[in-house]
């Protein structure tokens, strides 16, 4: 399914689940929906199963937000206080909308505990209360963290996921990978069919020499302490204290700082190796930019980012809001170092590159995550691995193959409503909810603040040749293409909009017999054509042909 048909599942008021691999935009759409929502005058209640995952789409853990805390179990006393609770009352019943990120690492029993509390604070049968709920995840990644053992950890197991009568959306186009083999591979693993020469192509990744300024994912927290902090300790130079200024009851103060990835105390010297851990408004750096402290300026570090200018890191704020409350907010330098993270903490991360120790993957999903992480084949360095690198949940595999056949179902309905049919649900959706038609004035000052594909788009309608493109832009050329093919996908380029690139760069016939191999592989994957073509083209040579296939392979 595409993001612009799960966005209107969406709008049309349905209880969705939002999934797909990693970098298929799961959040990009969650954004777009909650600004759809803004726009009409609806504040959705915005939660993630994990406090990181929360900070990545400004919100708070669907803990917090329901009441429920650190509670593993509630009594019939503890709903009974529920409605005693005028805070946490005023909030349940004042929610229209639900979302829930990162849904995978949300048990059944809590997943059961939110929707018993909404039913007692709003005092309504249905499930949810009969608000709107929208869970996001991928069971491929990883598991939640349980107290004990037994079966039904997984929140698709609750009796309530079944009762929400979700409409699954499950988006199938790919934004993060630029690199066919690691596409192919992350594929296999869900699909539990790792071929020999995909697991040799891995294989081959272990031992190779490895750049000494990208990160080290771990599978365990004590590996990457020790290692950020003995590479810290080896540098000579004064050593930077940064400490984070805090506001806000302790209570809230606490909840925010578990759900960050920056630290209270960030110590620094010059050429530490360091992660930005908040996207920058203006697209300076996003979470997961690396560099290096080239020095420091007024009391505030310089990070040289890997091929392109310094940096100045001034300190940014983290917000836990209740509804248009602030309940607390940090201050911070938004670094951490970087010479090692851990697997669990890498997730939301994209990275250009990364060293991995996976001889002590313990869970499934970790190596999944892990190789996940990186953009390209060639950006994983491996010290070693084990076969449990490719081991999925037996139960995820299952529900998986159920998730897709869903979507499928989802999306042949869509296609066979009529649009005006799509959009009087909308608007009755909105009616129902308390909302109002869009507000101009507020989609003009969105527009105003142009995303980083906005730009390259701007270029590319302007005529620019793509080597002017990267150098106006300052990116790679597998980022840029990465932005057309989403700007295609979306609507916002169409193929007459490129037209002159491909005039610019491509031979009539290498494009002939590339578009032949697609479509007789029938796949828009790159792997499988570059193998037909018996490795006559680069993976680069390919994905920027596919740009200009004109209608969907079949």
């Amino acid at each position: 399914m595409t993001q612009d048909d799960a966005l209107q599942v969406l709008t049309m008021g349905k209880n969705v689940f939002l999934t797909g691999a990693a970098g298929s935009g799961k959040t990009y759409v969650l954004n777009r929906y909650i600004e759809w929502l803004r726009d009409r005058g609806i504040e959705p209640a915005i939660t993630a199963s994990t406090g990181i995952a929360a900070t990545h789409i400004g919100g708070t853990t669907v803990h917090s937000w329901s009441g429920i805390g650190i509670k593993d179990h509630l009594s019939a006393y503890d709903l009974d206080r529920v409605g005693q609770k005028e805070s946490l009352v005023k909030r349940l019943t004042a929610t229209r909308v639900l979302i829930v990120d990162e849904v995978s690492m949300l048990s059944a029993r809590t997943l059961e505990m939110v929707d018993q509390v909404i039913r007692a604070g709003t005092r309504r049968g249905e499930p949810f209360g009969g608000i709107q709920v929208v869970l996001c995840g991928d069971f491929f990644q990883l598991p939640p963290v349980v107290r004990g053992h037994g079966e039904g950890v997984f929140a698709f197991t609750s009796t309530v996921w079944r009762d929400l009568d979700l409409h699954t959306c499950y988006l199938t186009e790919q934004f993060r990978q630029s690199d066919g083999a690691l596409l192919s591979l992350l594929n296999s693993i869900r699909e539990g069919d790792v071929t020999d020469e995909l697991a040799k192509a891995l294989a081959a990744r272990v031992g190779t020499t490895t750049p000494d300024d990208i990160p080290y994912l771990y599978t365990h927290n004590v590996d990457v302490d020790k290692l950020n902090n003995d590479k810290l300790l080896e540098l000579p130079g004064k050593m930077h204290r940064f400490d984070m200024r805090t506001s806000g009851s302790k209570k809230y103060v606490s909840l925010l700082l578990k759900g960050v990835l920056v630290p209270e105390t960030l110590q620094l010297k010059k050429s530490a190796v360091v992660m930005f851990v908040k996207n920058h408004p203006q697209g300076q750096y996003v979470n997961g930019t690396l560099g290096t402290v080239s020095g420091f300026e007024g009391g505030v570090p310089l990070v040289r980012i890997r091929k392109r200018e310094t940096i100045k890191a001034e300190p940014v704020s983290w917000t836990l809001e209740d509804g248009e409350k602030v309940r607390a907010e940090l201050v911070q330098v938004p670094l951490r170092l970087a010479w090692a993270v851990t697997v669990h903490k890498s997730q939301g991360l994209s990275l250009d590159a990364a060293r991995m120790d996976l001889r002590r993957t313990f869970a499934p999903g970790q190596g999944y995550v892990a190789l996940s992480r990186v953009r390209t084949l060639d950006g994983i360095y491996l010290e070693g691995m084990t076969n449990l690198v490719y081991a999925r949940h037996p139960d995820v595999a299952l529900m998986d193959r159920k998730f897709q056949a869903q979507s499928v179902q989802i999306e042949r309905r869509l296609q066979s409503t009529a649009k005006g049919r799509v959009s009087t649900l909308s608007e009755r959706f909105v009616e129902q909810m308390g909302g109002h038609p869009p507000d101009p004035s507020r989609r003009r000052r969105r527009q105003s603040r142009k995303s980083t594909y906005d730009k390259t788009r701007d270029l590319i309608r302007e005529g620019y040749p793509l080597a002017e493109v990267l150098q106006v832009r300052k990116l790679s050329r597998d980022t840029v293409l990465s932005h057309i093919e989403r700007l295609l996908s979306t609507g916002a380029l169409t193929q007459d909009d490129i037209e002159y690139l491909c005039d610019e760069q491509c031979d009539p016939v290498d494009l002939g017999h590339i578009e032949t191999a697609f479509r007789s592989a029938k796949t828009w994957n790159l792997a499988p054509v570059r193998r037909a073509l018996n490795k006559q083209y680069s993976y680069e040579q390919i994905r920027f042909a596919r740009l200009f296939i004109r209608d969907w392979v079949t």
